[in-house]
């Protein structure tokens, strides 16, 4: 089409510009430049006379097509929270009508209505949903789920290939979406814990597949109907951009003669202009051990000082650089075997990974290294370039922040456990937790983030009791949670259940949670000390002796946090709770099970564990 003719509004040097920047452009560029000019087609004239009122002068109104985009995210840590109202800007710009929620919170009748769906959902323990989208899921799953026909989706699924059941839950919701019938607007994409080049790809997909069902016309820009972000996500640092920040103070929590180290970490955000609330963890980008680093360049007799390219944008380091602070050497995957495989000049590898091995892969996997996997299936057909383009980023760790940034607006305080173990003959090390306790020292720095987590947060109503339940680290956000209250002189009652192993050497912040017991601050606090005597006691044991009035403050709206280890701990606790409904509500086991759900449903019951 010629844009200079009898009726148009350009010259002829304009038309002429026109009819050769067009034909160059892509959709998603003309879908841009429409929306910038809509936008900008309002203005306001000079007045000629003084005192009166400028006229205002509007384009001509046009047949505008906005779709519309629903983003549902399902996260136990706040990634794919993040990631969703990271996106929805992205599609705004683009001229789509954005809705962003949590499975927790859409009204599943609403479905069948919508037009472009997105999910963006995590895997949990075991290939199970988070809490969060637990509802969602199983109503998905369900008899009562629609017919899906007009609806385009795609499903972002983050997971972590150190599990069996990776990105399940993704893979789950992406089938079931076909099964109803909806039309897959781009294919799932399964990220590990690396996921930022991923889910970045997966986005760019979306934005292009939605721009080429759109109409090229005039595009006005909407508005959103995203939440708004926390003050933390204003600061110039992120995952992607860690604030090298400060150690300001590195305490060993144990007493002499404990069987554990457990760190009080103290951080300075001065200049970071990084906030959080409490229920918020931080993230650390960490380094591996420099010793096992040296012995895998030994036993490969690699450069280590050979150039190895560290990601997509070209950045490189010599090897033992990039082997300290990029890659992950400490935890094998099944990808990573199957990688590895066709690098080795043994069949051993290949024949582990054949169906029927999962027993024996899954074995192998646990408790072993890189360093015991060059060992065992050596030698290898790849040099140091070609072996470690195999290995994924190390991911960061992330802790539930201890501290208030009402009381503490320039630091941030962690307790990180040091994890040490023995396996197959050497000692083991926790990659980031042993960092902090060995090699981490007051004047040092440290790249960190804020991840937010809207999943596991005070009530809104002050008023309302709150149960916590920690043992070990998993007291952490609850020293955050106290601290804060008494920081803004907050009276609702609180109760914490706290455990470790013996009184003397481990009750983490003792000192602390007597004063905060006297000052009425805290209102209740129940201890186990497992091993002070015959017969271990644990939090859920406390639970139990205190059911008829901790049943009294769940009917009173009180809201029920753990926080701490998934597998063991977490399980006894739910299990814990569900026996106090039977026995002091009166109810039935499936009528137990349903009141667990109903509070969770009514985010009154919270959990922050791994």
């Amino acid at each position: 089409m010629q844009l200079h003719s009898q009726n148009s509004p350009f010259t002829k040097e304009q038309a002429d510009l026109l009819n050769l920047l067009l034909p160059t452009l892509t959709t998603e560029q003309k879908i841009w430049i429409s929306g910038y000019l809509a936008a900008s087609q309002t203005e306001v004239s000079p007045s000629s006379n003084e005192g009166t009122e400028p006229t205002v002068h509007s384009a001509p109104s046009v047949d505008q097509k906005i779709k519309e985009v629903t983003i549902l995210f399902g996260s136990q840590t706040g990634n794919g929270q993040n990631l969703a109202e990271e996106y929805a800007p992205k599609l705004e710009n683009n001229g789509f009508q954005v809705k962003v929620s949590s499975m927790n919170d859409f009204k599943t009748k609403d479905l069948k209505n919508i037009q472009n769906l997105l999910i963006i959902v995590s895997t949990h323990g075991e290939g199970d949903p988070p809490d969060n989208a637990l509802s969602f899921f199983e109503f998905l799953h369900g008899r009562k789920a629609p017919k899906l026909n007009d609806v385009n989706y795609s499903v972002l699924a983050l997971g972590d290939t150190s599990y069996e059941f990776f990105c399940q839950t993704g893979k789950d919701i992406d089938h079931r979406l076909e099964e109803l019938g909806g039309n897959r607007l781009y294919p799932r994409v399964d990220c590990d814990v690396d996921f930022s080049e991923d889910a970045t790809e997966w986005i760019e997909g979306i934005l292009s597949g939605l721009s080429e069902t759109l109409e090229e016309s005039p595009i006005g820009v909407p508005s959103s109907t995203v939440s708004p972000t926390s003050e933390g996500n204003q600061s110039s640092y992120s995952r992607t951009n860690p604030f090298k920040a400060e150690v300001l103070e590195n305490i060993n929590l144990n007493g002499r003669g404990s069987n554990k180290e457990t760190r009080h970490l103290e951080l300075s955000l001065e200049g970071s202009g990084l906030t959080f609330e409490p229920g918020d963890s931080l993230g650390i980008y960490p380094e591996n051990d420099h010793l096992l680093v040296d012995l895998l360049i030994e036993e490969t007799s690699w450069d280590p000082n050979a150039s190895i390219q560290v990601n997509k944008q070209g950045d490189v380091q010599t090897l033992r650089e990039a082997l300290i602070s990029h890659f992950e050497i400490t935890v094998l995957t099944k990808p990573l075997l199957e990688k590895a495989a066709q690098l080795s000049s043994k069949d051993e590898l290949k024949a582990l990974l054949e169906t029927g091995k999962e027993d024996e892969l899954r074995s192998y996997l646990t408790g072993r290294d890189l360093l015991d996997l060059i060992r065992d299936h050596g030698p290898w057909k790849a040099d140091e370039v070609e072996f470690t383009s195999i290995l994924r980023k190390i991911p960061p760790r992330l802790y539930s922040i201890a501290s208030s940034y009402q009381a503490n607006p320039d630091e941030v305080h962690l307790t990180i456990g040091a994890l040490r173990y023995d396996s197959y003959g050497r000692e083991r090390k926790g990659v980031c937790s042993v960092q902090c306790a060995e090699r981490l020292q007051p004047g040092d720095t440290v790249p960190i983030f804020i991840q937010r987590n809207q999943n596991f947060k005070l009530p809104t109503n002050e008023e309302t009791p709150i149960i916590m339940v920690g043992p070990g680290t998993g007291v952490a956000p609850f020293r955050s949670f106290i601290e804060e209250r008494e920081e803004l002189d907050i009276s609702g009652k609180s109760w914490l259940f706290f455990g470790e192993q013996h009184f003397v050497t481990d009750f983490f912040y003792q000192i602390e949670w007597q004063r905060w017991i006297e000052e009425g601050i805290l209102t209740n606090l129940d201890v186990a000390f497992s091993r002070d005597q015959e017969q271990k006691i644990y939090v859920q044991h406390r639970m139990l002796e205190k059911s008829k009035e901790l049943y009294e403050w769940l009917e009173a709206g009180a809201v029920v946090y753990v926080c701490g280890d998934e597998t063991h701990m977490a399980h006894d606790v739910h299990s814990t709770l569900h026996s106090i409904l039977q026995t002091e509500g009166g109810l039935s086991s499936d009528q137990a099970e349903a009141y667990l759900a109903d509070l969770q449903q009514q985010k009154r019951y919270q959990r922050d564990v791994y």
